[in-house]
């Protein structure tokens, strides 16, 4: 099912990944652990399209090209989804990255399938869907194309610039359908963002994609995710008035989120990158998680609890406010508030009565 290529890249750092709770053995090294090289694996599997309940969000349906994630954020609460493959959610999650080569063969068909009323789809909930590979893969796009083909309304989440490759895409998609583009920026301070998010696009890049979507006529949303307490929580407001100024339409924030073994991983690079603030972030979580680091409960997964949380909140509604951020329902100007799927050559899918 799986095929392996290794590709000659190392990281900046040793290989290290916190112990695989769904595994019984762990590999320590006598000597210094190996440099990490990317390593692809191609996935054959059957289905594209993924679904959820979670009533934290707002979409139950998800495509994800790709696992894992090149750009090696060290707060990425999808890490843990890596030790279901038998991996480690450290730097195996950045540099044991699988693609799913048949995905936009897969998502037609799962676009034709009598079941399939043209509901919302987002690109991705587990990994960036715009992650390096994609510039040679190009399965987002493929993707989209077909999303294009049959009108089906869309959301992507990316922090990747590599999403204006496909403005053209996105144009044909939102003359025919509602598109969302949500680009994320959860730390405005250079140097705090290559510390935590090491291979990703420097935050003013990303207003510069902001800009560049905004101008194509698309509606774009700034998400401030996560807010790191102690160390990102200051950068809201700049935030929030560049994005304004760059063309966002909408925005939002998530409170920082820790799950299983992401907890060890986000600790250990804190510690080891900004040594300095790390006793104080961590303290600012666990004021915020009820005297832990991560609190699994839905409806404070994503925004905390306490006095500490609240400011937070209070400071991003306050500006958005200002800024006059979120004032429009998304797709109101579109004239989309009615279903848009359409299988090719068939009409519109109606209801069934």
């Amino acid at each position: 099912m799986f095929r392996r290529t290794i590709v000659a890249m190392s990281l900046s750092r040793p290989l290290a990944n916190p112990p695989n709770p769904w595994l019984s053995t762990e590999v320590e090294y006598l000597e210094d652990p190996p440099d990490a090289r990317l390593e692809v694996y191609e996935d054959h599997t059957r289905q594209i399209l993924a679904s959820n309940d979670s009533p934290d969000l707002g979409f139950s349906f998800s495509v994800n090209p790709y696992r894992g994630c090149f750009h090696g954020c060290a707060y990425c609460y999808a890490r843990p989804s890596h030790e279901y493959l038998g991996l480690g959610a450290g730097t195996d999650f950045d540099r044991k990255i699988t693609v799913k080569p048949h995905a936009p063969e897969l998502l037609r068909e799962a676009f034709e399938k009598p079941s399939w009323k043209g509901d919302l789809v987002v690109f991705s909930g587990v990994t960036d869907c715009y992650q390096p590979l994609e510039a040679s893969y190009r399965l987002t796009r493929g993707c989209l194309e077909v999303c294009a083909e049959y009108k089906n309304p869309i959301g992507i989440i990316t922090k990747a610039p590599l999403i204006e490759r496909d403005l053209d895409v996105l144009q044909r998609l939102a003359a025919v359908t509602r598109v969302s583009v949500t680009i994320s920026i959860p730390i405005w301070d250079r140097a705090n963002a290559h510390a935590m998010e090491p291979f990703v696009a420097t935050p003013e890049r990303r207003m510069t994609t902001i800009s560049r979507l905004a101008a194509a006529g698309l509606e774009v949303c700034v998400n401030v995710a996560p807010v790191i307490p102690g160390l990102s929580d200051s950068d809201l407001p700049r935030i929030l008035e560049a994005a304004k100024a760059a063309g966002a339409k909408r925005a939002g924030y998530t409170f920082l989120r820790l799950p299983g073994s992401v907890a060890k991983v986000f600790e250990e690079r804190l510690r080891e990158t900004l040594p300095l603030r790390a006793d104080r972030v961590l303290a600012r979580v666990r004021e915020a998680r009820g005297g832990k680091l991560y609190d699994a409960r839905f409806g404070m997964r994503g925004t905390g609890e306490g006095h500490y949380a609240d400011t937070i909140r209070a400071l991003f509604e306050q500006t958005a406010r200002r800024l006059g951020l979120n004032e429009r329902n998304w797709g109101s100007d579109g004239g989309f508030e009615a279903d848009t799927f359409q299988r090719p050559g068939r009409g519109l899918q109606l209801p069934l009565l």
